[in-house]
């Protein structure tokens, strides 16, 4: 009896888990797997108004926003909302000195004011479907994990090619779920004409910067605001005059009744990558290698751009998206690190581990078919270790960390073309480098790129032994005696990469001869080929692990049958999560409540620090009390808060719902104390911040005189 009850209380947490609020589900498994649980907590709709295919759902408002975010549809003329953070990019590629619209915001007053925002695009989710049973029977019998791979890969061009077609806006792939054991096509609808309606200054939408990033409370104003359009038949067109406002399936009604602790949420995006079946290994390779370079390149990259960021504003607003896009991830990776020994992850993962090999090794079947999945996951690690520090510091201090190597690197593939003769191809990627070009150049300090760029090379040469560089830095030794300042100088004024009008005539002309003799070039090839080495090197651990992890998996699954429903790490496919609105403990003794308000923004209101500035017209509505109809019952004005959904990263932006799929919030943000979270689920300390709807239209209507946008919603009262 002993040994059954404790089986069973270890199985319980060797898999991610549904206590609380964690779970991001499939939605053609929600009627399955979750719809009594979420009746029961206070969801009032049905699977159906979810996700349908051939009627309207809620998922016909979700899309994809860019290439990392989620946006949802919040009129029936195609309007967007998603986070300031997530239009940040946009929104900075209309700004300039003169016209800032990053400091100032922007508000189109009328439709022909709408900014059109080339690279931009939305994708709508039209199905997801388990197409399993078309590829599993090919891999029966087959023992090498490579072969298992191509066959892989065939079957789902395959299956993706015939639902594509010709169709130029349809977007299709074959997803694979569960470690590989399950695939799942997913397609897409591509809608290229995005423009930019409306967004607050950074003072609202980026309140608190990096002092509050990833931190509760919060009082940012953290959205911003496109439109979708299309041709005069709604379909996906690329930008014109001509095209209209596109009318979509379905559009979230908005409430303003608000909530209370203990109200059901529910968040429907596109969550990127979680890790929930990570063994001890992998977790302390992620604090030891990947997070720990990350922490110290990307802190001193960070801290020699804000110094030109700060003395120039031009410079600030060309380096704005390339700063809060390092730094974002460099503060997730000190609270992740910081979480993993806190919560001593290693150590949970360590026990879950040894209850594995027991279950294993206790049936001759299941002996067989997942015995070696621990020792091969374990020996991919421990194999992998030395190329990855390797690659880890060349990829942030070179590939990322310098602007000029970047763009030179670029310029690899078009060279690989041109070796291979193919002209078509050629063609293709010179008229690609033509149309980024502008943006290049328009976002580009040499005198910037000169100081990171010396200082990331000489952190390099200094980390990486002289066996795991490129051969050129050899080179750079014996001809410049380790001055990395002087090598720089000579490769800014040397290539002809950052001299406009010689890369547009060598794009009408593109010759391997010229790259050959480029100094920037030949740098970059030539970490490039470092790059393709330590792959080639780990391809034999990469197969390892991927059998490995495939297995090990699968035995979970297999170990906790029937005991509680589970879901595949995030892979960017749509999922929800739901849960409670309720606050937290983050340590003994104090406790943090479930929303903020507008008066936590003047007691933050710091004018000496960038970083709490608040805009006078703002102070003023706050001092005032001129809230309009978005106050809370007691008349406060809600700003922030939290539930215990279960969210990442590109789920920023994701739609927060009520138990009737209206609209109270949109997800921007995870907690300090949970970092940890793609990893392993924190039941009792995991929660998303949200933006309140109510603090959104306040600042579109009061803070903004932005009324009209307001007037197309569907407001619930």
């Amino acid at each position: 009896m002993k040994k059954v009850l404790l089986y069973f209380i270890v199985s319980v947490i060797m898999i991610p888990q549904t206590k609380a609020d964690e779970g991001m589900w499939l939605l053609p498994l929600i009627e399955k797997l979750n719809i009594r649980d979420m009746k029961k907590a206070g969801f009032k709709l049905s699977v159906k108004d979810i996700y349908s295919i051939n009627s309207s759902s809620i998922k016909d408002a979700i899309v994809i926003f860019g290439g990392g975010c989620t946006g949802e549809i919040i009129s029936d003329q195609g309007l967007v909302l998603t986070n300031h953070h997530c239009g940040y990019g946009a929104i900075q590629q209309h700004s300039s000195v003169e016209n800032d619209y990053l400091k100032d915001g922007f508000w189109a007053k009328s439709k022909s004011e709408e900014k059109p925002t080339p690279g931009l695009s939305v994708q709508f989710l039209e199905r997801i479907e388990d197409v399993t049973s078309q590829i599993a029977p090919a891999l029966t019998g087959i023992t090498s994990e490579k072969e298992r791979s191509e066959i892989i890969a065939t079957l789902s061009d395959s299956i993706a090619g015939n639902v594509k077609g010709r169709r130029p806006h349809i977007r299709a792939y074959v997803s694979q779920m569960f470690g590989g054991n399950d695939f799942y096509l997913v397609v897409y609808k591509v809608y290229p004409d995005v423009r930019l309606v409306g967004a607050p200054p950074s003072s609202i939408g980026k309140f608190g910067a990096d002092t509050d990033n990833w931190m509760w409370p919060r009082h940012t104003g953290d959205f911003s605001i496109f439109r979708v359009y299309a041709d005069s038949d709604g379909n996906p067109a690329d930008y014109s005059g001509n095209n209209v406002p596109l009318h979509p399936k379905h559009h979230l009604p908005i409430s303003l009744k608000g909530f209370k602790e203990g109200d059901f949420a529910m968040i429907m995006g596109f969550p990127g990558r979680t890790q929930r079946y990570m063994t001890s290994w992998e977790v302390d390779e992620r604090i030891s290698i990947t997070n720990a370079g990350m922490i110290k390149i990307r802190g001193i990259r960070q801290e020699l751009m804000m110094e030109d960021m700060l003395a120039d504003p031009k410079v600030k607003i060309q380096y704005a998206t390339k700063y809060s896009g390092s730094s974002n991830y460099w503060k997730n990776s000190i609270g992740m690190n910081r979480a993993l020994k806190k919560l001593k992850i290693i150590d949970r993962k360590q026990a879950q581990e040894a209850q594995f090999a027991s279950w294993a090794a206790a049936d001759l079947r299941r002996k067989e078919k997942y015995g070696d999945a621990l020792p091969l996951i374990e020996s991919a690690i421990k194999e992998r270790a030395k190329n990855l520090y390797a690659k880890q510091y060349l990829s942030e201090t070179a590939l990322r960390g310098s602007e000029i190597i970047s763009r030179a690197s670029d310029f690899v593939r078009l060279y690989n073309l041109l070796k291979d003769n193919k002209t078509s191809e050629v063609q293709i990627e010179s008229s690609a480098h033509k149309k980024e070009m502008d943006n290049f150049f328009k976002n580009y300090s040499r005198s910037t790129d000169r100081k990171i760029s010396a200082a990331m090379l000489k952190l390099y040469c200094d980390n990486v032994p002289q066996e795991d560089r490129p051969d050129i830095f050899n080179d750079i030794y014996s001809e410049y005696a380790g001055d990395f300042e002087k090598y720089i100088d000579s490769l800014l004024s040397g290539t002809f990469l950052l001299d406009r009008e010689k890369v547009s005539t060598f794009l009408d002309s593109p010759a391997t001869e010229t790259l050959d003799n480029d100094i920037a070039f030949k740098l970059a090839y030539s970490i490039l080929q470092k790059m393709e080495k330590f792959r080639q090197e780990d391809e034999n651990s990469s197969l390892k692990y991927r059998e490995g992890h495939r297995k090990y998996v699968a035995g979970l699954r297999e170990m906790n049958e029937g005991i509680r429903p589970v879901y595949p790490d995030a892979n960017s496919t749509m999922r929800m999560t739901y849960g409670k609105i309720s606050g937290y403990e983050p340590q003994d003794a104090e406790y943090f409540d479930c929303v903020t308000t507008a008066g936590g923004i003047l007691e933050k209101e710091d004018p000496d620090n960038w970083e709490f500035e608040v805009p006078a017209k703002l102070k003023q509505l706050v001092e005032t009390k001129d809230f309009g109809d978005y106050t809370m019952k007691d008349g406060r004005l809600p700003v922030n808060f939290i539930f215990g959904g279960d969210i990442t990263g590109g789920n920023s932006g994701s739609p927060v719902l009520n138990g009737k799929g209206e609209l109270i919030g949109t997800a921007f943000d995870g907690n300090w104390e949970a970092m940890s979270g793609d990893i392993a689920f924190e039941s009792n300390l995991q929660r998303c911040i949200n933006l309140d709807i109510r603090y959104t239209l306040f600042v579109i209507d009061k803070y903004a005189d932005a009324k009209y946008l307001i007037d197309e919603m569907t407001i619930i009262k």
